[in-house]
């Protein structure tokens, strides 16, 4: 089988890995670099937390072993530290024991720890007030997710896929000797299947395909899609795992440096500025990093950048055959880094005849041409619901 991928984010290389494994000559169709898209600007948190409804957890749920099941024994790309997330307002207090308790019954590992537990697991967790109340997700990780790329993207090299850079899809031929896909540098790729991983721009592509796959506008201020990260100096402040706080979230992101997110700043992203590391956005971030750790004193931010969401039009994953003229398959989802090494697994399978009932509730089909869908709800921060 002849496969052309489109897109060489993390979904991408995981899918191209999977088919190349099973004797594909696949075809890896990038329009910038590898990673140019969201996966280099992503939070990289690994988990199943807050995915509703149940259908979706479950997806989810099955990414994260996923990847406990590629890294083995150890990965220099996988963290599983767990998160710990602590509330401090009665609103918080209310939602976080629902969550537990949701999750707890679903057979998703949460459990109440008391402070003094949680000044073990991170000794530098700054003290919260005296009726902060904590709790522990010990399954969920964290990636370097540019390093989870090259371990994906080399394993399909490795199994014989060509990657090919600076390649952008400009249409889906459908002929007589087959399916060809055509790119802006005249380059002509011929394909018994088209998979699109193409993140932010699979609607553009999948429509070149004679498909309606709508996504959220990924350049829209201020919208669900987008999202400050500030990347820190070095800083001697300790810290293994991703930490949930009231008004901060953060976790480690290599060399000694924390990679740092406010969801409630989110609301002036803006992906058409730019954020100065010395500016507004970087200073809140700043001074809130108190609330969280102790021992960042002086701590500086090195860059501060706005990610863009590849978010499907309702908000959830999408994959599957749409009904086209031609054999294409469609893979986009916000929840692309904890996904990959399912989705590579599951959408192989299914390329090879295999229906897998995770995906059953996420086709494509699901999209009316025409019909307008209500924007997806921004990332919650701690206390909603």
């Amino acid at each position: 089988m002849r496969v052309v991928v489109i897109g060489a984010g993390v979904v991408g290389a995981a899918v191209a890995a999977e088919l190349a494994a099973r004797g594909a000559r696949v075809t890896v169709l990038e329009a910038d670099h590898p990673g140019a898209g969201t996966t280099a600007n992503s939070f990289a948190w690994i988990n199943s937390a807050n995915k509703e409804p149940e259908p979706y957890f479950a997806l989810n749920h099955a990414g994260i072993r996923a990847h406990y099941a590629l890294a083995g024994d150890g990965a220099p790309w996988f963290f599983p530290a767990g998160n710990l997330e602590w509330a401090v307002t009665d609103r918080h207090k209310e939602v976080l024991a629902a969550r537990v308790a949701r999750l707890t019954a679903r057979g998703y590992p949460a459990e109440w720890i008391t402070a003094e537990r949680a000044r073990e697991l991170e000794p530098d967790l700054a003290a919260a007030p005296s009726h902060a109340v904590y709790a522990f997700f010990p399954e969920e990780a964290y990636t370097l997710p540019v390093l989870l790329l090259s371990r994906l993207l080399g394993a399909a090299r490795d199994r014989g896929a060509t990657v090919v850079g600076g390649a952008r899809a400009t249409a889906i031929e459908r002929g007589t000797a087959g399916t060809t896909v055509v790119c802006a540098d005249g380059g002509r790729h011929p394909a018994d299947t088209v998979v699109s991983c193409a993140g932010r721009w699979t609607q553009e592509v999948a429509r070149l395909a004679g498909a309606h796959v709508p996504m959220a506008d990924p350049d829209l201020a201020g919208s669900a899609t987008v999202g400050f990260l500030a990347t820190t100096a070095p800083t001697a402040a300790r810290l293994s795992r991703v930490l949930t706080g009231p008004r901060l979230n953060a976790r480690p992101d290599g060399g000694g440096r924390l990679l740092l997110q406010a969801l409630d700043l989110d609301a002036t992203a803006d992906p058409a500025k730019a954020y100065a590391p010395d500016g507004e956005i970087a200073t809140a971030m700043l001074a809130r990093l108190p609330e969280v750790l102790n021992g960042a004193e002086g701590t500086a931010v090195e860059k501060v950048r706005v990610g863009r969401r590849a978010m499907p039009g309702d908000g959830f994953t999408v994959a599957g055959f749409p009904a086209t003229d031609v054999p294409f398959y469609v893979v986009a989802t916000h929840s692309g880094i904890t996904l990959a090494p399912l989705l590579g697994r599951l959408v192989a399978d299914e390329l090879y005849g295999d229906e897998s009932p995770l995906l059953k509730d996420f086709r494509p089909s699901r999209f009316t041409s025409g019909a307008v869908l209500p924007p997806p709800p921004p990332a919650r921060r701690p206390g909603e619901q």
